[in-house]
Parts: structure tokens; sequence; C-alpha cells
């Protein structure tokens, strides 16, 4: 009994050792989030899952330790896309497949979805709205360790009013339709919202979503009408705050982004036809924007194909998916918050990285571009005291490219290496 006893003991003690191995990294350059400027040659020690030092130049590594050699890269923090769609992709054949997709049909797409998202550096997202809650068994399946994805906070189903953007039976023949519930993610006054808000959260999700406009995907004519009364929304945000929810809002016209920055709303997606005067309230309220650029110019691009989108969405998609980068050029010069985002999911999945491309393009410094999608996005999150930045005690998410995206911001598209809490994914 002892012998078996001791060699229980030996092999524990070897399980405990190998698990807690330090790993060096050596980086020719470090953007850690925070500074203005790139770090020079550093050594980043990681301990467990967790930063456990920042070392100007190579120093030596403990005997034990595994060294990782990104000498010729530059090391940042994971990556965030506060908006994506995980357990969908948008093509010619969506709207049919409402009616014949199952449960299991979005969950097993997810699984995939969620692999190219953490291969292209996104370690941590917002899912902004799905079906049947595929995103929280996706969450839960990443935390678990059954699948592998990125860290996931989910609003589940989001929240819309009957027929607007995200009532799930817009589009269908009457006898289909019928009328949805807050279960479903349809309000219809102060109870009902209140009632949508508790059911996200016995639902298991992350924070709240609400489409406060028209929407371009929906099937429906307005794009941009109002479609929330500001006491539904001031429901639904007194609400989420007894729950500890932030609450992100789409929204394309003005006016639904005036009430819903009124009723003290996390974020505003999208953003499009945002004016000087809610630009004033952004700033006032500390209201973040997430612009999610390369859906307006995926959906323009899809617009020209003829019986790509139904009849009644394509001159919306024509019409509001060139003007997104222009708004969020001018919502940048004006210094309103910013948090990178996509909408993944309208477009690929995996090409995520293609938005910082058009922010440079529209204005802001690279650096800026990859501080939205670091520290600015945890601070949405409100979890910059974990992630968002390279610091000593912080979780050791880490990535990095080949060469210096400071100078070519298109280098974020090919992510050589992916650390998520200390392991690492993917290694070129």
């Amino acid at each position: 009994m002892k012998h078996y006893c001791t060699l229980f003991f030996l092999f524990f003690a070897f399980c405990v050792g190998a698990h807690a191995q330090d790993t060096y990294i050596y980086a020719g350059k470090v953007i850690d989030g925070k500074s203005r400027q790139a770090l020079g040659e550093s050594t980043i020690v990681i301990k467990q899952d967790k930063i456990d030092n920042i070392i100007e130049g190579y120093v030596k590594a403990t005997s034990s330790a595994r060294i990782i050699d990104l000498k010729n890269y530059t090391v940042m923090p994971g990556l965030m896309d506060m908006h994506t769609h995980l357990t969908s992709e948008f093509g010619k054949n969506t709207y049919a497949e409402r009616f014949t997709q199952n449960e299991a049909d979005y969950a097993l797409k997810g699984v995939v979805y969620a692999q190219r998202t953490l291969d292209a550096g996104f370690t941590t997202v917002r899912d902004l709205g799905d079906s049947y809650n595929v995103s929280v068994a996706l969450r839960k399946a990443i935390n678990a360790g059954l699948i592998t994805g990125p860290r996931i906070y989910t609003a589940a189903k989001s929240i819309a009013t009957t027929g607007g953007h995200a009532d799930p039976t817009n589009g269908f023949r009457r006898d289909l339709m019928h009328a949805p519930q807050p279960e479903h993610g349809v309000i219809n006054g102060i109870a009902d919202a209140r009632e949508a808000v508790r059911q996200r959260y016995k639902d298991g999700a992350d924070l709240i979503k609400i489409t406060a406009t028209g929407g371009v995907l929906s099937v429906a004519k307005s794009g941009q009408n109002p479609q929330f009364m500001e006491d539904e929304v001031k429901a639904i945000v007194d609400t989420a705050k007894d729950y500890g929810f932030t609450v992100a809002v789409h929204a394309h016209g003005a006016e639904g982004m005036k009430r819903a920055i009124k009723a003290g709303v996390s974020s505003i997606e999208h953003g499009t036809y945002m004016d000087d005067e809610t630009i004033k309230l952004m700033k006032k309220y500390g209201t973040y924007y997430v612009p999610t650029i390369m859906a307006g110019d995926w959906v323009a691009e899809k617009a020209k194909i003829n019986g790509f989108f139904p009849e009644i969405v394509r001159p919306k998609a024509a019409k509001i998916g060139p003007l997104i980068q222009a708004t969020f050029a001018k919502a940048y010069k004006a210094g309103v918050k910013i948090a990178f985002g996509t909408d993944s999911g309208v477009s690929a999945h995996g090409d995520n990285a293609r938005e910082f491309e058009l922010m440079v393009e529209a204005g802001m410094p690279p650096m800026e571009a990859i501080q939205a999608a670091t520290l600015e996005a945890s601070k949405l999150l409100n979890i910059s005291d974990q992630l968002g930045s390279i610091e000593e005690g912080k979780i050791a998410d880490l990535v990095a490219v080949a060469g210096d995206p400071l100078e070519d911001i298109s280098l974020m598209k090919d992510v050589s290496f992916v650390m998520k809490a200390g392991t690492v994914y993917k290694q070129k």
C-alpha cells in the first residue's frame, strides 16, 4: 500500500510541476495596450495563466522554463471583438435557413466559427444575439475545455419590439408569425421589458442587447426608425443594472440612439446616422461606440448582387452600408470612446482583423485601433483589471504578428501566435 501511495504522490507532484512550468516569451516588440509607443526587445514571463513580469531585454530563463522565441514579432494583448454572432454566418440562403436549421445545426456551426475566431487572434468576444441561446452553450463548452474558442460574453437572444429588428418572425407568413413574447426577445411596454431582461438572466446571458432602431438585414422596411419608446429603454437599463448587466444597443437612426444614451446604455453599435447632438450625448454619458465598419462594407458589396438579399433588404444595405466608415471618422475626431467590433457573422468569421484596416483608413492611428481592440474593449466589458493590457498579474492572453503592425496595419490579418490564459493555441 505504501508503494502505491508513494507512486501516486510522485505522479501528482510531477503533474503539478509540469502544469506550473514558467514560460518566457522573447518579444522583438511589445504593444502593451497602454503605452503610446511600442516597447523594444522584452521578456514576458508567464506563470500558469497569469503574466508574472515584463522585463526589458532578453533575460536568461530558469532551467525548467519553456522558451517561446518571438524575437521577429510584435506581441500584443489578446484581441477583443465587441460585436460578433458566433453561431451563424450570413449567406444567400440565410433567410430560408430559419425554416430548415435546428438548434444542433447552429451549435455545430458555432464550434467551427469559435475556432476560426480564436485562430485570428481574438481571445475574447461579445456575442450580441443568437437563436435558441446556443451561444450560452458554446460559452459553457469552451469554459469547460470541451472545445476551443474565445472567451465569450453573450447577450443570448437580443431584445426587440413587435416587428422590430430582431423580431424573429419578421417576414413569416401570417399563420407562422404569431406574437412572440419577452421569452422570445420581443417586448411591448415596461412590464415586458423587465420580464425580457430577467429571462435573459435565467437563460444564462452575460449582458443585454436591444435593437433600438430598424436594421439592415431584417425583413422590414425601415433601417433607422426608433423602435423602443423611452420608458421601455429605461425599464430595460434599470432592470439590467439590478442583475449586473451592461446594455449594448443596435442603432442606425439618431433618435433611437438618443433615447438609448439618455437611458444609460453602455454602447451604441453601428451608429450610422449619428449626428452632432448624439455625439455630444455620448461624450456626456461616456457611452462607447462600436462601429462595425466591415459589416457596412460587406452588405454594401452584397447589395450589388441580384438576388442575394430580399428586395426589401437590398436598398437598406446599399444606402446604410457605405455610411458607417464616415460616421466612424466623425465620431473619432470628436473624441467619442471607441471599442473594436466587427459584426462578424454578417461577414465571415476569422476575417475580423479587416476592421483594423478600415479604422486606420478612416483616420485612426494604428496604435489607437489596436488599443480599441484591447484596453478599450476590456473597459467596455468591465474586465480591465484582468485583461486588455500586458501587465503583471493580468491573465496571459497574448497574440503576435510578424513585423510591425504600427507600420503596416494589414499585418493584423495574419496572426502567428495565440495564447489564451497561458495556453498556446497557435504558433506558426
